[in-house]
């Protein structure tokens, strides 16, 4: 059964540490990756790719040397292997200016401030993970103890 799964991209060990254990509320169901730059992130969606199985959400930062977050987000926004996969750009440093680049380069689907509260990433996370699996068309019933329960029952109620 092809899985779905979480990438999260951060250049700071400390933040994926934080990550980490924030997103604890996933392992059991979901694999979630930890990439210290866009490189180590795309070789990791080459790999799930070459495995068959998704890549529901990224999760990543827009300001980190090489290739900035909204740079990778744009790559994957234009890569045909992925899309449906949502993009959550996590930052304290963005402008004004540099959000509305990733909104219309990136196609982002959610913007989240650094710090953030851990219960507000979980739940944009988990929108944006029932999103994925609706669209993709994926059994959302092995996933419904994680999946965000308003967006489910909205999407399935405009089925009906």
């Amino acid at each position: 059964m092809a899985k779905p799964n979480i990438i999260c991209v951060d250049d700071q060990r400390d933040i994926l540490a934080t990550l980490k254990k924030e997103l604890l509320f996933f392992r059991d169901l979901i694999k979630v990756y930890y990439c210290e730059s866009a490189e180590e992130a795309a070789t990791i969606m080459d790999e799930i790719d070459a495995e068959s199985e998704h890549v529901a959400v990224i999760v990543c930062d827009h300001v980190m040397p090489g290739k900035s977050g909204v740079d990778f987000l744009s790559e994957v926004k234009d890569d045909n292997r992925f899309p449906n996969t949502k993009k959550l750009l996590l930052t304290g440093l963005a402008t004004h200016e540099d959000t509305i680049e990733a909104i219309n380069k990136a196609k982002i689907d959610r913007y989240i401030g650094k710090p953030w509260e851990t219960h507000d990433l979980i739940n944009k996370i988990r929108v944006l993970l029932t999103e994925y699996i609706l669209e993709e068309g994926l059994d959302y019933n092995d996933y419904i103890t994680i999946l965000d329960q308003d967006t489910l029952y909205a999407q399935l109620r405009k089925t009906m």
